[in-house]
C-alpha cells in the first residue's frame, strides 16, 4: 500500500512540473543584460514562458521534478536581437531579379525560412525594415501565433520616401505633399506595423518630413531613418527622429562637424531618451575577406527551409563575389568606418546591433554574430558593451524592455547558451548551442 502511495505521489509531483513547464537551466556562466561581471555558477529557473528566479547554485532553490538542463562550461545570456533584417531577401546579388521573380514565394517560403535561420542562429527578436505590407505582417503574426518557426518580429512594412526607386512599388511607398505623406503613415499605422521606416528624407519638403514623423508619434510609433548623408541625418535630428540606421557618407573619412553638434545636441536631450543609432558595419567590413575567401559562403546554414531552386539560384548570383556592383567601392567606404563609428559614441548616441541581413552575401544564419564580432574585434567595444547592444538596448528602444532584454525575474524566457566563454570569444556566437524562446527551447 505504501508503495502505491508512493508511486502517486512521484507521479502527481511529475505531473505538476510537466504542467508547469518548470526548467533549470544550471551550472552556465550567466550574462543577465544587467550586471557588468557575469553571474558564475548560475542559475536560471523558467516557469511556463516566464523566468522566475536568477541566482546561483547553492543559492536559489530548484523546484522538486523540474527539467534540469545543465549549462557546465557555457555562456548564458538573453537572446539576441538584430535591429536591422530584410526577411524577403537572403543573399542574392541581383536585386532587380529577386523582386521580380520571387514576390509571390515571399509569405510561404522566402519569410518562413529567413525567420527560422535567424532563430537558430539565436536570434529571438528582430526588426525587418522593409517588405511589402500585408505579407510581412502576415509573417509575423504567423511566428506569434507559433504557426512558423522565428524570432519576435517588429516590422515596418514598406520603406516611407519621397518617391520609390524603379520597380520597388511594392515595398517602398512616395509621398506626394503632407497631407499624403500622414495619410501613408497612418495606413502603415492601422495595418499595424511596429515601426516607420523612413529614407531619402533629404529629398522631401520639410513639411512631408514633419508630418512622416509627427503622425508616426501621434500613433505612438518610432521612426528610423537612413543617415546615408549630412543632410539626412540633420533633417531627421530636426523632425526628430528615434534611430537612424547605417553608418553612411559613402567614402568621406568622417561626420562632418555640424553633424556630430547636432547628435551631440541630441543626445543631451535626456528627457526624451537615448537617440539610438545601428550602425551595420559587418557587411562592409568583411566583404574583403569574403571576396577572398569564398568557403565562407558555402556554409549550408543559409539553406535551412529554402527550397532547392532558390538555392541554386542564390548560389549562381554570388559565383563571383568580386564582381558585384553593390560592393565595388566598399574597399573606399571600409577605412572609413573606424573613424566614424568612435565619432558616433563619442557623441553620445547609444549603439544597436542591427546588421542589414539579407543583403547580397549576407545571411540570416551568420550576419548578427559577425556584427558583434567586429564591434569587438575592429571597434574596440567591449564584449559587454555588445552583447547589450544586441539585447538590452533594442528591448529599451522597442519599448518593450518590462518584458524581454535581461535575464530577469518576470520577463519572458528568451535565453541562449554557448559553450565557451563569450565575453573572451565573441565569435563563439557563431554555433549557439541552446535557444530558448519564450521558455520553449527550440535548438
Amino acid at each position: 500500500m505504501k508503495k502505491i502511495s508512493l508511486i502517486i505521489i512521484v507521479l502527481m509531483c511529475q505531473f505538476t512540473a510537466q504542467a508547469e513547464n518548470v526548467k533549470a537551466l544550471v551550472g552556465g556562466m550567466l550574462i543577465d543584460g544587467f550586471k557588468d561581471h557575469p553571474i558564475q555558477n548560475s542559475v536560471v529557473i523558467i516557469r511556463d514562458d516566464k523566468i522566475v528566479a536568477v541566482g546561483q547554485k547553492g543559492q536559489i532553490e530548484i523546484p522538486q521534478d523540474a527539467e534540469i538542463i545543465s549549462t557546465e562550461g557555457m555562456t548564458v545570456l538573453p537572446g539576441l536581437w538584430d535591429m536591422h533584417v530584410h526577411l524577403q531577401i537572403n543573399g542574392h546579388a541581383d536585386y532587380k531579379h529577386w523582386h521580380s521573380t520571387y514576390p509571390p514565394r515571399f509569405e510561404k517560403e522566402i519569410m518562413p525560412a529567413s525567420a527560422h535561420q535567424l532563430l537558430m542562429a539565436g536570434v529571438t527578436s528582430a526588426r525587418d525594415l522593409g517588405a511589402p505590407l500585408e505579407t510581412i505582417i502576415n509573417v509575423r503574426d504567423a511566428i506569434n501565433r507559433g504557426d512558423i518557426p522565428g524570432p519576435t518580429m517588429y516590422v515596418s512594412g514598406p520603406f516611407i520616401q519621397k518617391k520609390p526607386y524603379p520597380g520597388t512599388e511594392l515595398y517602398r511607398w512616395g509621398v506626394d505633399g503632407a497631407k499624403d505623406a500622414r495619410a501613408k503613415v497612418k495606413k502603415l499605422a492601422d495595418a499595424g506595423v511596429d515601426v516607420i521606416k523612413l529614407i531619402d528624407q533629404d529629398q522631401m519638403s520639410e513639411a512631408e518630413l514633419m508630418a512622416v514623423v509627427d503622425e508616426a508619434h501621434k500613433n505612438n510609433i518610432p521612426v528610423v531613418a537612413h543617415a546615408h548623408r549630412p543632410e539626412e541625418i540633420l533633417l531627421g535630428l530636426k523632425a526628430g527622429v528615434d534611430n537612424f540606421e547605417h553608418t553612411g557618407l559613402s567614402t568621406a573619412p568622417e561626420y562632418p562637424p555640424a553633424v556630430i553638434a547636432g547628435l551631440r545636441e541630441r543626445a543631451a536631450q535626456m528627457n526624451i531618451g537615448p537617440l539610438f543609432w545601428t550602425p551595420t558595419v559587418e557587411g562592409l567590413f568583411n566583404y574583403d575577406y569574403v571576396k577572398n575567401n569564398t568557403e565562407k559562403l558555402d556554409n549550408d546554414s543559409w539553406h535551412l527551409d529554402m527550397p532547392q531552386d532558390i538555392i541554386d539560384d542564390i548560389k549562381g548570383s554570388i559565383q563571383h563575389p568580386d564582381q558585384l556592383p553593390y560592393y565595388q567601392i566598399t574597399s573606399k567606404r571600409k577605412p572609413t568606418l573606424k573613424r566614424k563609428f568612435q565619432q558616433l559614441i563619442d557623441a553620445g548616441v547609444v549603439l544597436m546591433v542591427g546588421t542589414d541581413s539579407g543583403i547580397p552575401l549576407k545571411f540570416h544564419s551568420q550576419s548578427t554574430w559577425n556584427e558583434m564580432d567586429i564591434w569587438v574585434r575592429e571597434m574596440g567595444v567591449s564584449p559587454m558593451d555588445t552583447i547589450r547592444g544586441a539585447t538590452y538596448w533594442p528591448s529599451v528602444m522597442m519599448k518593450v524592455s518590462d518584458q524581454v532584454g535581461t535575464i530577469t525575474p518576470g520577463k519572458y524566457a528568451d535565453i541562449i547558451a554557448v559553450k565557451g566563454d563569450v565575453l573572451r570569444y565573441m565569435n563563439l556566437l557563431q554555433r549557439v548551442d541552446m535557444v530558448f524562446k519564450h521558455g520553449k527551447r527550440v535548438k
